[in-house]
C-alpha cells in the first residue's frame, strides 16, 4: 500500500506513507509507489497511529441490565451488582460479548485494549474466557489482560492463589484495588505482595490505586515506593487515582514527584471518574479526576481509558477513545493548544507508551498499524469525533466508513456542511 497526500499529527501534510510486508517502509513527500502497490489518496486527511484503550473491563462489558439496573449509578452498588451477576456468567456469554465489543472496537480504530479481569471468581470462568477471545482478536487486535482480584486480594478468601493461577495461564499485567481492602495497613500489605510478585515473574503492573474521593487514600505513594524498591520502572500504572483530585496541595507537591521519579504511569478514565466521584457532595461538587495536567507537567506518562461500557457502573458507552478524549479535556480544562493535542496523546502514543506496544508509531520500521481520519488535526478530530474513514492492521484495510456529510436542503444556502475547518 501507498497512502499519499496524508497529513501527519505533527503537522506535516503532503506526505506518503509506503507499506511493505505489513511495515511503514518510508514516511516523506512524492513517494513512489512500487509495482502492484495499491495506492490510495489520502486527500490531505489526518492519518493517526490507532486509538489505544490502557484501562477498560471487557469481562463485564455489555452485561447492563443484567441481572438489574444500578438504580443509585453508584460506584459501591455496581461493585454489588457485579457480585449478583458473577454467579451467572457463562464462557460463552463472556466470549460472545467481548467478541461484539472487538467489533465495535475495530470500527471505531481502536486496536489496543488493556482489560481488567476478575480473578475472584475461583471458577477463573471470564479469565479461561478473555484468554480465549485474546487469541481470537489477535490477527486485528490488541488485548492485554490484567489479573484483577475486585473483591480485594487480602479481603476475598483465595484471591492471591487465584491470581498466581490466571498468571500461569498467561493473563499478562498483575493488579490489584488496595484501597478495597479492609483496612489502609491491609491495602499497602497488597500493594508489595503483588509487586513483589510482578518483579519475580517479570511482569508488568497496573492496579486500580485510590478510586475514592477520600483524600487519605493514598496507596498511589505506597505503590511508587515499591515500583522504586523494586526497579520495576516503566513498568507500573496507577489507574483512577482520583483521590488525588481531594488531596491537600501541600502534600500532591511531594507526591507527584515520587511517582515520576518511580517512572510509574496514571491512566484517568474521564467518563467514569466524573460518573462515580463526588457522589456523597452536595454543591460544590468535585469532579474526581485525577490531577491530568500537573502529572502531565511533571513527566508522568498520563493515558485516559475508557474503563465500562454498557455495564453496572456505566449505562452508555460507543468504545470511542475521541469521546473519552473530549470529556478528559473538558473535566481537565485542558483548552490550550498543547494541552488539547495532550488529550490526544493520552488515546494513542500515551497509552501505547503504558501498555508496552512494540512497532507502535508512524516511523519507518513500525507496524503498519494506522488509522485515516476525517480530520486536519489531531484537535479537529476530537472536537468532531472524527469519521474513521480507513482502519489499517499490518498494511491490510480491516474497516472503512463512508465520510460524514449533510446536505442541506435551504435556499439561496451550500447544498452541503464541511464541519472541518477550512483550509
Amino acid at each position: 500500500m501507498l497512502l499519499c497526500h496524508a497529513t501527519l499529527p505533527d503537522g506535516r501534510t503532503g506526505i506518503d506513507l509506503l507499506v511493505e510486508h505489513g511495515r511503514i517502509a518510508a514516511v516523506g513527500p512524492n513517494l513512489q509507489a512500487p509495482p502492484g502497490v495499491e495506492v490510495i489518496d489520502a486527500a490531505g486527511w489526518l492519518v493517526s497511529p490507532p486509538f489505544v484503550d490502557a484501562h477498560f473491563h471487557l469481562d463485564s462489558a455489555l452485561t447492563y441490565g443484567t441481572p438489574r439496573v444500578n438504580r443509585a449509578g453508584t460506584l459501591l452498588e455496581g461493585i454489588a451488582l457485579w457480585g449478583e451477576l458473577k454467579p451467572q456468567l457463562t464462557q460463552d456469554a463472556i466470549v460472545e460479548r467481548a467478541l461484539a465489543y472487538c467489533d465495535w472496537a475495530v470500527a471505531r480504530g481502536l486496536l489496543a485494549i488493556r482489560s481488567h479481569v476478575d480473578v475472584c471468581d475461583p471458577r477463573l470462568l471470564a479469565v479461561e474466557a478473555l484468554l480465549h477471545v485474546r487469541e481470537r482478536v489477535k490477527p486485528y487486535l490488541d488485548l492485554q489482560l490484567v489479573a484483577f482480584p475486585q473483591d480485594g486480594l487480602l479481603r476475598s478468601p483465595g484471591a492471591l492463589a487465584q491470581l498466581k493461577r490466571a498468571l500461569d495461564l498467561g493473563v499478562d499485567v498483575v493488579g490489584g484495588i488496595p484501597h478495597f481492602e479492609r483496612t489502609s495497613a491491609d491495602g499497602a500489605e497488597s500493594v508489595r505482595v503483588l509487586c513483589e510478585l510482578a518483579a519475580e515473574r517479570g511482569l508488568r503492573v497496573d492496579m486500580h490505586c485510590d478510586e475514592s474521593d477520600d483524600p487519605m487514600s493514598r496507596h498511589i505513594e505506597t505503590l511508587a515506593f515499591h515500583a522504586q524498591r523494586l526497579g520495576l520502572h516503566g513498568r507500573v500504572v496507577g489507574s483512577h487515582v482520583t483521590s488525588m483530585h481531594s488531596m491537600d496541595n501541600d502534600y500532591v507537591a511531594k507526591l507527584i514527584p515520587l511517582i515520576a521519579e518511580a517512572g510509574v504511569g496514571v491512566v484517568a478514565n474521564p467518563l467514569i471518574n466524573i460518573t462515580l466521584q463526588g457522589r456523597r457532595d452536595t454543591y460544590p461538587r468535585r469532579r474526581g479526576m485525577t490531577r491530568v495536567p500537573e502529572l502531565m507537567a511533571a513527566g508522568v506518562t498520563v493515558a485516559f481509558g475508557h474503563d465500562c461500557v454498557m455495564d453496572p457502573w456505566y449505562p452508555l458507552g460507543s468504545a470511542d477513545m475521541l469521546e473519552v478524549a473530549a470529556m478528559g479535556l473538558h473535566v481537565a480544562q485542558m483548552t490550550g493548544t498543547d494541552a488539547m493535542r495532550a488529550c490526544y496523546d493520552a488515546v494513542t502514543v500515551h497509552a501505547a507508551r503504558l501498555l508496552g506496544l512494540d512497532g507502535y508509531g508512524l516511523e519507518p520500521g513500525c507496524r503498519a498499524d494506522f488509522l485515516l481520519l476525517q480530520a486536519r488535526d489531531p484537535v479537529e478530530a476530537i472536537r468532531l469525533r472524527a469519521t474513521r474513514l480507513l482502519v489499517v492492521r499490518a498494511g491490510e484495510v480491516i474497516a472503512r466508513s463512508p465520510a460524514a456529510a449533510s446536505t442541506l436542503h435551504l435556499p439561496g444556502r451550500p447544498a452541503t456542511v464541511d464541519f472541518t475547518r477550512p483550509r
